[in-house]
């Protein structure tokens, strides 16, 4: 049973990530169904902008600690939402964590409900947000970056729209998707291609060596001290 659910409506569709019991945590069959989701997008000439939204209260919990994809599948992933030859427009309304904000960094938009809010906790297991980098530094406000990466402070709306993680209240959503469908199949490609080219300079200099580095972090003792208290609902050793 595919984990995302597919919706059309005057040349928008709209990509759900539909495991609320889960709190769409990325899941290697999760990324698997999201990549074949956006694939036939990318086919179908009908498809002239994709939002990317979530059911339940969470848009995604971050990597699922119980059956990760690959990171080169979750790297594939990435790149292929910025590659995309049609805008995509990720759409929060509740909680974004972890490897969920690597998602929204793909993204071309984002716009957030009031009630949003967002963190990096991976520092909090153990581990860095490496992989979800590669979306994310080209586009956040470094001192911002570097505050919520060493933290895993929860940050709302506001502060995501300062930093450059969110462009939008979920008011706007209306807004851009016409101005998107008075877009040209070949505007919006090349206009997209023009926006996204410092990111795809990252992914091509930096993805083998954060692939690494990540897999090397989450096959590390403290990596799996911080999986197991994170798992059991208990403080790490390393907690003061």
């Amino acid at each position: 049973m595919t984990q995302v659910s597919v919706a059309g409506e005057r040349g928008v569709t709209t990509l759900t990530l539909d495991a609320p019991g889960n709190r769409n945590a990325l899941s290697a069959s999760l990324v698997a169904d999201l990549a074949e989701a956006l694939t036939a997008c990318a086919k179908d000439p009908g498809v002239r902008a994709v939002v990317l939204t979530h059911s339940g209260s969470t848009f995604s919990a971050g990597a699922d600690l119980k059956a990760p994809p690959n990171p080169y599948s979750f790297v594939a992933l990435l790149r292929q939402i910025v590659e995309l030859p049609k805008p995509v427009v990720g759409v929060v309304r509740g909680h974004a964590r972890a490897g969920g904000l690597g998602l929204l960094g793909a993204c071309d938009v984002v716009v957030a409900s009031p009630e949003s809010d967002f963190a990096l906790t991976e520092v909090r297991i153990g581990v860095a947000a490496a992989v979800v980098s590669l979306t994310l530094l080209p586009k956040l406000e470094p001192r911002a970056a570097a505050r919520y990466y060493l933290t895993g402070e929860r940050f709302g709306v506001p502060e995501a729209l300062r930093m450059g993680l969110v462009t939008a209240g979920d008011d706007a959503l209306d807004d851009i998707l016409d101005g998107l469908r008075k877009g040209s199949p070949q505007g919006l490609a090349e206009s997209k291609r023009l926006v996204t080219a410092k990111v795809l300079e990252t992914f091509e200099r930096d993805a083998e060596e954060l692939v690494q580095r990540s897999a090397s972090l989450f096959a590390s003792a403290e990596a799996r001290e911080g999986m197991t208290a994170f798992l059991e609902r208990r403080d790490p050793e390393w907690v003061w």
